[in-house]
């Protein structure tokens, strides 16, 4: 089998699928528009996030049998128009997972302790102590939205603290010794800190809003290690603003690029600015899953879940 590398990775990827008797292409920086002339050459496709593979160039890859994802979600595909060819769509969200909730916890342990604040003011020769006074973890109610594989490893780095986790998912049956599985109006209503580990779908795009986050019977603590669309910044940074949202950790924004490459090339928004300049947000450039470790995990999950379907 013939498979075409679009974005580059962990070197155990090809190495493996060369060892397995795999034929490996690789091109990272021909158009998308090139590659569709011969995608068709091709059994197999290697991607993280470098474009979208929509029907339009799914329809032209006619052999195609695999897309391996290295990475958790398949946003940029079309998956029912892959499923309807027979194409077998393999992701890694296991290869990351660890790491995500990693992060999570480091950012919200960040904002309760006002790290970043403090470390700017004494690299400058600024001593404020009652000013940078802390707020403790335990006693706290922790609420998850979406719990896969990254609001799963979330709860479980929780476990080392004496706090309250609850989490709300659309699938049910899905409790477990670490959190326990409410309603979403349970969740508005109980939680000190929302966490969000959600795929981008219809259903969770711009679901953090003005009407959402209102609904909330306490002022609460943002982290958003998910996807950017999933929060409505304008929406945020008003909840900021009033109070209603006491700080936020964002590994994600609403201004990424859809290869999670970069930011807008245009004028800042002002609602960006904001964030920019708030004591309270905590900014990291979509880099919770991005450790040495998953790196690795990612690819060898890639490849095992390939092995296992097409050798």
């Amino acid at each position: 089998m013939k498979v075409l590398h679009l974005d580059t990775n962990h070197p155990l990827l090809i190495n493996q699928l060369t060892d397995l008797g795999f034929e490996n292409v690789e091109d990272y920086s021909s158009s998308k528009e090139t590659i569709e002339k011969s995608i068709h050459l091709y059994d197999g496709i290697i991607i993280r996030s470098r474009f979208s593979l929509d029907q339009s160039f799914l329809s032209k890859a006619k052999n195609l049998q695999f897309i391996g994802r290295v990475g958790a979600g398949l946003e940029n595909i079309d998956c029912d128009f892959a499923n309807s060819k027979g194409i077998k769509l393999i992701s890694a969200p296991e290869g990351n997972r660890n790491a995500v909730g990693e992060h999570a916890l480091g950012m919200l342990l960040s904002l309760f302790n006002k790290l970043m604040i403090s470390d700017k003011e004494v690299k400058k020769g600024i001593w404020k102590r009652e000013e940078n006074r802390g707020i403790e973890l335990d006693g706290k109610t922790v609420g998850i939205i979406g719990y896969g594989n990254m609001g799963k490893a979330f709860a479980k780095k929780l476990k080392g603290f004496d706090v309250s986790v609850i989490f709300y998912d659309l699938q049910e049956n899905l409790e477990d010794e670490n959190a326990k599985q409410v309603s979403i109006e349970e969740i508005q209503n109980k939680v000190d800190v929302l966490s969000l580990h959600v795929p981008e779908t219809a259903l969770t795009t711009g679901m953090v809003n003005h009407s959402f986050i209102n609904q909330f019977k306490k002022s609460f603590w943002l982290i958003n290690t998910a996807r950017g669309k999933c929060v409505v910044t304008k929406d945020l940074v008003a909840a900021l603003k009033s109070g209603k949202i006491l700080g936020a950790g964002l590994d994600v924004l609403e201004y990424e690029k859809s290869s999670f490459e970069g930011l807008f090339k245009e004028t800042i928004p002002e609602d960006f600015k904001y964030l920019i300049n708030a004591d309270n947000v905590l900014l990291t450039p979509h880099v919770a899953g991005w450790t040495i470790e998953s790196k690795e995990k990612l690819a060898q999950a890639i490849v095992d879940k390939i092995k296992a379907n097409f050798c």
